[in-house]
This record gives structure tokens, C-alpha cells and sequence, in this order.
């Protein structure tokens, strides 16, 4: 059993996440803005945290993630401005990761997008560049951390999971659909399997194949 905590917690993803890590035995947190979010965390088998990351500073970042073993960044400004994306899902990102870095937790996991990268090719009049960019950026700051992170890079997130309960990912697989549910096992599974997926960016779409058949190695 560890510790985890949740950033974003109150998300559709972080919601079906949070019952999945307390099933395996995990004792589970989560970071809500707003007190009223309480219940719903509760209901998801996490116990809430109230703090608003996109305002606190490093050092009150890292009081929250103190005693924690991993934490999960789940959080986003939800296709809100551009000046709120660039404050949620970059700058804020970057101080939850160098909050870690201060000593608890050692394992950080983010949740990013398919295509986020140097490359992603977004140009910067499109309004989509302010997300790509962030993402981009909050990877980038999380590769160079000592820390055991992994990256999620799951393509365009659905609600119905039309009967994809598993994954496709590796060489040549390019960005489609993902149903929101997969994603959360998605969190689940690296969060348990830290030896297999530690400093691994996994970009996947929804598939066939299950998690545990493609992070278990051999």
C-alpha cells in the first residue's frame, strides 16, 4: 500500500481513478478547489484535499504533497483561457513537479495529451497552441526531475467506452480515441507497476489489447 494523492482529483478521469487505486490497497487523496467537491471525492473512495495549486506557490504545493508516495497530476484548466491554461497546466504543473522534487512524494505521474511534445506541431495562432505548448513544456520540466515519473499520453478522451476496456500503443500508433475509463486504469496500472513504467512516456489510444498484457513485461 502507498500513499497517493490526486491533483485535480474532481476531474472525470481522477474520479473513476481514485476507486480503482483504493480497491488495490491504496490509501488515496485528492486536490479539490472547492469545499462543495468534498462528497463526490468521498464517494470516489478519496479523502479531499482542498487547496487551489494554480495560486499556491512551491513551497505550499509541497506542504500539500507532504507524506504522500505519489502523486498524480490530473488537473487542467478545462479549454478555459489562454492565460489559465498557460497558469494551470505549465506553470502550476511545473511547481507541482519541483514541489516533489523538495523530497515527498518520489513518484509523480502526469497526465498529459497524445502529441504533446517538441514537435506537436500546433501552430501558435491555432487555439489549441496554448494547451499543446503547456503540456509540452510541464513533460519537459517533468523529464528532467529527479524523480520516478511517468508520463500519460492518451489521445482524444470520450465517455463511452463502447466496449474498449483496453489499450493500443507502441511504434507507429497515431493519435484516435480513448474512453475516460480506460485512461483512470490507465493511472491505476503505472501507479502499481512502477518498475515497468517508471520514466516511460506511454502515449495510447483505446484498443484490444488489456493494461496488465502491455505493462507487464515479458
Amino acid at each position: 500500500m502507498s500513499k497517493v494523492l490526486i491533483i485535480g482529483a474532481h476531474g472525470k478521469v481522477a474520479l473513476q481513478a481514485a476507486p480503482r487505486l483504493a480497491a488495490a490497497g491504496h490509501e488515496v487523496s485528492g486536490v479539490i478547489r472547492k469545499e462543495e467537491q468534498s462528497d463526490d471525492l468521498r464517494a470516489a473512495q478519496a479523502t479531499p484535499v482542498v487547496a487551489d495549486v494554480e495560486h499556491l506557490s512551491t513551497d505550499e504545493i509541497a506542504e500539500v504533497m507532504r507524506g504522500f508516495d505519489t502523486v498524480v497530476w490530473s488537473a487542467g484548466a478545462g479549454g478555459g483561457s489562454p492565460e489559465r491554461t498557460w497558469a494551470v497546466d505549465r506553470d502550476a504543473a511545473i511547481r507541482a513537479v519541483d514541489a516533489a522534487a523538495q523530497g515527498d512524494p518520489s513518484r509523480f505521474v502526469m497526465v498529459s495529451y497524445f502529441g504533446a511534445g517538441p514537435d506537436h506541431g500546433v501552430p501558435e495562432d491555432n487555439d489549441f497552441y496554448a494547451y499543446a505548448q503547456a503540456k509540452t513544456e510541464a513533460d519537459a520540466h517533468l523529464q528532467a526531475a529527479d524523480l520516478d515519473w511517468t508520463i500519460l499520453q492518451p489521445s482524444a478522451l470520450t465517455d463511452d467506452d463502447a466496449g474498449v476496456h483496453g489499450i493500443e500503443m507502441g511504434d507507429g500508433v497515431e493519435a484516435g480515441e480513448v474512453p475516460r475509463s480506460v485512461v483512470a486504469g490507465m493511472i491505476a496500472a503505472v501507479v502499481e507497476r512502477p518498475g515497468a513504467t517508471t520514466r516511460r512516456v506511454l502515449a495510447f489510444n483505446g484498443g484490444e489489447r488489456s493494461i496488465d498484457e502491455v505493462l507487464t513485461p515479458g
